[in-house]
């Protein structure tokens, strides 16, 4: 992998709010739902997949935890980005980015044991199938699990402040009639504080 610091486009004495405001803002560019029945839909996966391994190895490292493991595929967050050492996980993770949610929840429940993974996974499917309740409850149950794992926090976050992010479903849309992505830029941009306004 390239040095994290490099793909994030900071330097290594770039402040925590820095690397993570870096990270939005490539993470908002090569989202997959910006490429969709795009040709460049597969090198915006890779790059996001790049991404979200460098966010990770970054915040490992400055929380002393990074283990040099294998990168895992965009989330979120959420995308659905994490270090994962159990290769059915890998290619959970990568059926849940392809769409194919029904192979991905088959494969997941052949999965023996429930770790925090385990239900971050279930509660990305039920995030992507619209079923926010159990998405939330698989969200928090991962976090009770793994509280030290940024990737679930931050999921587990956006569904309680009620903004989807980057984890929206297909075709979701809110009460006010934007989808929550457009939503939340919105406010971004119409803050004075240049934060989310709820």
């Amino acid at each position: 992998m390239r040095d994290p610091y490099s793909v994030l486009g900071v330097s290594q004495n770039a402040s925590d709010d820095e690397v993570k405001k870096a990270y939005r803002e490539l993470a908002r560019k090569y989202h997959p739902d910006n490429y969709q029945n795009n040709p460049l839909a597969d090198l915006a996966e890779e790059k996001m997949k790049e991404i979200n391994e460098a966010y990770d190895t970054i915040t490992k490292q400055r929380a002393g935890g990074y283990s040099g493991s294998s990168p895992g595929s965009y989330g979120y967050q959420q995308g659905y980005a994490s270090a994962t050492a159990n290769p059915a996980y890998a290619r959970i993770r990568n059926l849940i980015n392809a769409g194919d949610l029904n192979q991905a929840e088959q494969l997941l429940y052949e999965v023996g044991q429930k770790d925090g993974e385990w239900y971050f996974l279930s509660g990305s499917i039920a995030y992507r199938k619209g079923w926010l309740d159990e998405a939330l409850q698989n969200y928090t149950r991962a976090v009770q699990l793994e509280p030290n794992n940024v990737e679930y926090r931050q999921a587990l976050a956006v569904m309680q402040r009620g903004s989807m992010g980057g984890y929206r479903p297909a075709g979701y849309t809110s009460s006010a009639g934007c989808d929550p992505c457009t939503a939340y830029l919105c406010c971004s941009c119409l803050t004075p504080w240049g934060g989310p306004c709820c």
